[in-house]
């Protein structure tokens, strides 16, 4: 295949990328935008790096996965972020979704207990320019005190229920978007709002997560 092909073939599939996501429901134009202006291909590697542009989860490293593209899409509209807001991610993964979240929000934070996981996400935040991320290694079941409050929390690992400390680190006014469930199980994808008299709870839709875990990962 030539390289002018192969490059209408890859706009072809980009194009295709962005309807999809429209005909699942992401219609935030802001959110499109930044998914348009991140190119999941960096994110996805190995074997599966031809289907970048489908919209499927996809493994990654350390027995994680890459949510697809339409999940993504959702959650981050479901968070309504304003670009003044400072937001937490707990599950780095590939660093897709935080990449997306920094072109929406003032400042971004986001935790994986893999530390090789933290290690290549940054390497591509870098590569793009993409300087208000931080990544840490660390339990992101307490999430980062030091830090809190936040703006808007994303948990992209299912707990059985939103974790108590993450909870607490939610400023009044703010949203936090997860899956809960039992990990073997169909879980839901909630979105919580803080407001001065306690939480109210919204249900999006089903999804599978792979499970919120304590502690750190072996590599």
């Amino acid at each position: 295949m030539s390289a002018e092909h192969s490059e209408d073939d890859l706009a072809t599939r980009k194009m295709q990328f962005l309807y999809a996501l429209r005909s699942k429901g992401v219609t935030d134009k802001r959110v499109l935008q930044a998914m348009e202006e991140i190119d999941r291909g960096p994110f996805v590697r190995g074997l599966f790096s031809e289907r970048a542009y489908e919209d499927m989860p996809l493994p990654i490293a350390c027995g994680q996965t890459i949510s697809q593209p339409s999940v993504v899409g959702l959650m981050t509209q479901a968070l309504n972020i304003s670009p003044r807001d400072k937001v937490l991610e707990i599950g780095t993964g590939s660093g897709y979704q935080a990449a997306i979240l920094a072109k929406l929000a003032r400042r971004v934070y986001t935790i994986d207990r893999h530390r090789r996981l933290v290690h290549e996400a940054r390497a591509i935040f870098e590569e793009l320019d993409l300087h208000t991320i931080t990544a840490l290694t660390a339990d992101g079941s307490h999430g980062l005190p030091d830090q809190a409050p936040f703006d808007r929390i994303i948990i992209t690992a299912a707990a059985e229920d939103p974790p108590g400390p993450l909870l607490a680190q939610l400023k009044e006014g703010g949203i936090m978007v997860l899956p809960v469930g039992q990990s073997d199980a169909v879980q839901s994808l909630i979105r919580v709002h803080k407001t001065a008299s306690g939480l109210e709870y919204d249900e999006m839709r089903d999804v599978r997560f792979v499970p919120l875990l304590e502690g750190l990962g072996k590599e």
